[in-house]
């Protein structure tokens, strides 16, 4: 009789074979009894060269005799966790002896993909909320937010677990302040397993004050300066000019003239006439 022990690990929805370690003929088979057993219940049995599986094994486990007896489970689910026994009885003489033991372990793990992260906005002045989640992994897994290797403190951490493919779902939630800048870690532990995501957070640039073009402030410079001299020459030159009578004002004074003629007239002209 041998006694070994054997640790197979897969991931849910893998195949896993489990070797009994016993090479036997065809032949030898009709000879002997083979079970398979899962701690303290049935999973298949070889008797006399039959196969039968028990019922939340079948259409999803079979034997390879060829290859020393193994078992062949297909489709893992985290329930096939366990420590599955290979036991071999030999007919002597119309008794059966136990001719050969093997346990393998099968460790089933579910792996959590990589943690998505998701913004979700300002829920405050200078404060932003991003969210931090992972599901369909096993074990119970358990998370953190990290910045520069410390802990920072999360908020509303969640954690469910499926009850049909008791596979797990964690989220979680974490606030900062946007006027600094941040490298932050969500970091999931399951097992002696981890996954994690990196988020980073850069403040903002300020914005620039806007000037005006430097060569057009050379040009605009100069053509003010020279505006304001000639404004200041016109207005010199005009101080100097005599008084102008308007338009308006001449003609009126025109017409003055000419009335004051048409009055003095008639003496003119009797005089003239008295002389002649």
């Amino acid at each position: 009789m041998l006694a070994s022990i054997i640790q197979v690990t897969k991931t849910v929805k893998e195949i896993a074979i489990l070797s009994c370690d016993y090479n036997i003929s065809t032949d030898e088979l009709k000879s002997v009894r083979v079970y398979w057993q899962k701690d303290n219940e049935m999973v298949l049995a070889v008797i006399f060269g039959k196969v039968q599986v028990w019922p939340k094994y079948e259409n999803r486990t079979f034997t390879d005799i060829t290859n020393n007896l193994s078992i062949v489970i297909l489709a893992l689910r985290l329930s096939d966790n366990g420590t599955y026994t290979c036991v071999i009885q030999k007919n002597d003489q119309g008794y059966f002896r136990l001719e050969h033991l093997t346990s393998v372990m099968l460790l089933v793990r579910a792996n959590f993909p990589v943690p998505t992260i998701t913004d979700l906005g300002n829920p405050a002045l200078n404060i932003r909320k991003i969210n931090c989640s992972t599901s369909g992994g096993f074990p119970e897994p358990h998370l953190s937010w990290l910045e520069n290797g410390a802990a920072v403190n999360a908020i509303n951490t969640t954690v469910f677990q499926d009850p049909e493919t008791e596979l797990y779902t964690i989220s979680s939630e974490l606030d900062f302040n946007v006027t600094n800048n941040h490298s932050f870690v969500c970091l999931v532990k399951y097992g002696d397993l981890t996954v994690s995501q990196t988020f980073k957070w850069q403040t903002p640039p300020k914005p620039e004050v806007s000037f005006p073009n430097q060569s057009l402030i050379r040009t605009i410079i100069p053509v003010s300066v020279t505006g304001i001299f000639v404004v200041i020459a016109a207005l010199i030159t005009c101080r100097r000019c005599p008084p102008r009578r308007p338009a308006a004002r001449r003609q009126r004074k025109k017409n003055e003239d000419s009335m004051e003629m048409e009055r003095i007239s008639p003496i003119y002209r009797g005089s003239a006439e008295s002389s002649g």
